[in-house]
């Protein structure tokens, strides 16, 4: 994994920051959101180009092979802009799963074309409890004759609307295996989302043709790892995005003139504008802290991811909400973008299940 300097990890943010200004700006956002798709192919393109893609694929597939910490700091500008693409789902949970299976023969086959942004990947791995836990698992394999084939349904897919492989784990005796899927097979279904940037799917297996990826080791276990990297980016989405809510909020309370001052004068304004300072640093400093542990290998990684999943779900919610407050009337129309923020902030509170269960699993980790 290669290690960037301060140096070199502030230049790569603000290189992000300049292109996502460019074009991924409220117009952008709202113009992309409203498509099939939901994501700009020409953006998608220059964020390959820049490597922000492949950030955390090894280079030796293609990738620029950097790891934990610079995916928070990439995330936190992708959070600010409101970024719709399929990022999360393919360079980073169905990325570092390949990597964490350790099948060679998929890594050389598949990980190039993500890092490319040439090929666009994800996972389907719950049902429709959306626990994201090995019991939550709804699809089933079966073997014959060497072929194996998948019955079931998969809940909650990122972007699967829009890949050329899913990565698909089902139930097979009493282990949890993995699979590479065409698409084509399958039934495919968006679901409704409260975040009009976010896609989601239904994916119906009726015995399809599948192929088994050869896990050097547990399967769940490389889940496991996937899933904590993906905590980690969602972490540092919703940071970004509280720290972006934050900034314009404040802009508005500077230049909103009532009773002939600007109503960031008044003392309830303050205490509102400091309780979302509060609320942003703190998940800035929870997201960054995961990624850090989480490069380290530390033994309290679990619990910092954990903590990282939900005190920055609570903070981007926190913030977003207290927003609409300090901008009245004008922040629950469609054409203000707070809503879109706030819309981000609770779907992204449940993406990968809420924030009780990992407020709990923290409990636990400490306990342990």
């Amino acid at each position: 994994m290669a290690t960037l300097s301060p140096e070199e990890r502030a230049a790569l943010r603000d290189s992000v920051s300049r292109l996502l200004a460019d074009h991924s700006a409220e117009a952008d956002v709202r113009r992309t959101m409203e498509t099939e798709a939901g994501y700009d192919a020409e953006l998608w393109r220059k964020l390959a180009d820049m490597g922000v893609i492949g950030l955390v694929i090894e280079e030796a597939y293609g990738g620029a092979g950097a790891g934990p910490v610079e995916l928070e700091l990439v995330m936190e500008e992708a959070g600010a802009a409101l970024l719709c693409s399929p990022l999360l789902a393919s360079g980073v949970l169905a990325a570092e799963l390949l990597r964490a299976l350790g099948d060679e023969d998929a890594k050389t086959r598949l990980l190039p074309g993500i890092a490319a942004g040439t090929s666009i990947m994800t996972v389907a791995m719950t049902g429709p409890r959306g626990e994201w836990t090995e019991d939550s698992i709804e699809v089933h394999a079966t073997e014959q004759d060497g072929a194996w084939r998948l019955d079931g349904v998969a809940d909650y897919v990122l972007h699967a609307q829009n890949a050329d492989v899913l990565l698909v784990l089902a139930h097979a005796a009493n282990e949890v295996l993995a699979f590479e899927v065409d698409p084509a097979l399958v039934q495919i279904k968006p679901l409704p989302t409260f975040d009009h940037t976010l896609r989601l799917a239904r994916i119906g297996f009726a015995g399809v043709s599948a192929r088994r990826l050869n896990a050097t080791g547990p399967v769940w276990d490389a889940v496991q790892q996937a899933l904590n990297l993906a905590l980690v980016a969602l972490a540092g989405e919703q940071a970004g995005g509280a720290r972006r809510c934050l900034e314009f909020t404040v802009d508005y309370a500077k230049s909103r003139i009532q009773f002939g001052r600007a109503i960031g004068s008044f003392q309830a304004v303050k205490h509102m504008a400091a309780d979302l300072l509060l609320e942003s640093e703190s998940a800035i400093s929870a997201a960054r802290n995961a990624a850090q542990r989480l490069a380290d290998g530390a033994d309290d990684a679990d619990a910092a991811i954990s903590l990282a999943a939900f005190a920055c779900a609570d903070a981007f919610a926190q913030v977003t909400a207290t927003s609409i407050q300090m901008h009245g009337g004008i922040a629950f129309t469609w054409v203000h973008p707070a809503h879109l923020y706030l819309r981000r902030a609770r779907a992204d509170a449940q993406l990968f299940g809420p924030p009780s269960e990992y407020r709990e699993r923290y409990l636990e980790q400490l306990g342990a």
